[in-house]
């Protein structure tokens, strides 16, 4: 047989290096696309124009320049991380509270850093319903993030049910208010927010008047998992107004070197609406509280009055049942068991002690 020899290692084929896989573009979705509306605003009125952010707060770089007082107002809705580090590049924003910004769901409350100041808003709208029993949700919340500079408002939405197109057409429309600065826009955003928690409360006593109706209504059945759900949609309230009332008091006095003593008058009537929300909703969980310590002691009577007709009907049944036991036993010597007359006899007398019963379980009002 034929030898076979190796082959010189300068003559075997050598293995292709493998290419190594590219690693997917990563797509960045412009800052447009999450901004809702962007402008420049100088002596109190908006300049004519679109801008981008970053075209925006150059021009109100160079009216600081020429002697004039001007100021940007950004309004994105629900940014990525990439829109929104954008937005604080050019801005300056800090790391920490672009975070809180991007991923939302925080408290309300106030930060400063540097001469930035970062404050927290929730957000809560009233779905309609019917009837608080059929309703899967009463009350939804969402947030919005103010970021104010000494010449920018850059303002982050989270939800659909809190836009602020309002207020700012009606800032537009009102240049004194936007004369006095960024923290004017502070302002007139939290007084917005403020005055929905009011509007609320009000939709969320009649509710609960109704359920207290239902609750004190000997005719109704209780609904306790309606109750329930309107408890916990009070508590939902209540995280998003309560802990506002300090955020508030610290912007209307920690902060004098940034927000200008007329805006801090504004600032003290929000305040006083916001406490007076939180006062109403503090109330309308104590009530529900009460509502349901109501609720249990109602359906707790209501099964002592069906146990006690149980019972009632239960002794009633007993006498047919032990008589008609006795006669069943087939003895050959029982009372009246050969007398024509026995048959009906004992009917008779289960009939009347029946009867009998009956009257006295009426009068006791057991039955």
């Amino acid at each position: 047989m034929p030898s076979f020899r190796p082959l010189p290692p300068s003559l075997r084929p050598t293995a292709r290096p493998k290419r190594p896989t590219p690693e997917p573009k990563s797509i960045h979705v412009p800052v447009a696309r999450a901004m809702v509306d962007c402008g420049v605003y100088c002596d109190g009125m908006r300049l004519p124009g679109k801008y981008t952010h970053a075209a925006a707060l150059s021009k109100v770089r160079e009216l600081e320049q020429a002697g004039k007082e001007a100021f940007v107002w950004i309004g994105l809705h629900e940014p990525d991380e990439h829109q929104m580090q954008a937005v604080a590049d050019v801005f300056g924003l800090h790391e920490l509270a672009v975070e809180d910004a991007v991923h939302a769901h925080q408290r309300p409350k106030l930060e400063r850093y540097d001469q930035t100041l970062f404050l927290v808003l929730k957000t809560v709208n009233y779905i309609e319903h019917e009837s608080v029993a059929n309703a899967r949700e009463i009350v939804e919340t969402g947030e919005i993030m103010i970021f104010v500079g000494p010449d920018f408002v850059v303002t982050v939405r989270h939800g659909e049910h809190s836009g602020l197109a309002g207020v700012r057409k009606r800032l537009d429309a009102t240049p004194q208010i936007l004369k006095l600065g960024p923290y004017a826009i502070m302002h007139a955003i939290a007084d917005h927010v403020v005055d929905s928690y009011l509007d609320i409360t009000d939709l969320i006593e009649t509710d609960i008047d109704t359920m207290e109706e239902d609750v004190f209504s000997p005719l109704t059945q209780t609904n306790m998992e309606a109750i329930y759900l309107l408890k916990r949609e009070v508590v939902e309230l209540r995280r998003a107004v309560n802990p506002l009332t300090l955020a508030l008091q610290r912007l209307g006095t920690d902060h004098n070197d940034l927000v200008s003593i007329e805006v801090r008058r504004y600032l003290r009537d929000v305040l006083d609406h916001n406490i007076q929300a939180s006062d109403r909703i503090i109330s309308y969980d104590e009530l529900l509280t009460s509502l349901v310590q109501a609720a249990v002691g109602k359906v707790a009577m209501q099964q002592n009055i069906d146990m006690r007709k149980i019972s009632a009907y239960v002794a009633i049944a007993a006498v047919p049942t032990a008589v008609a036991g006795i006669y069943g036993m087939n003895f050959e010597y029982m009372p009246e068991l050969k007398e024509v007359w026995g048959y009906p006899a004992v009917l008779t007398f289960m009939l009347v002690v029946c009867l009998l019963l009956f009257r006295a379980f009426r009068r006791n009002h057991w039955l």
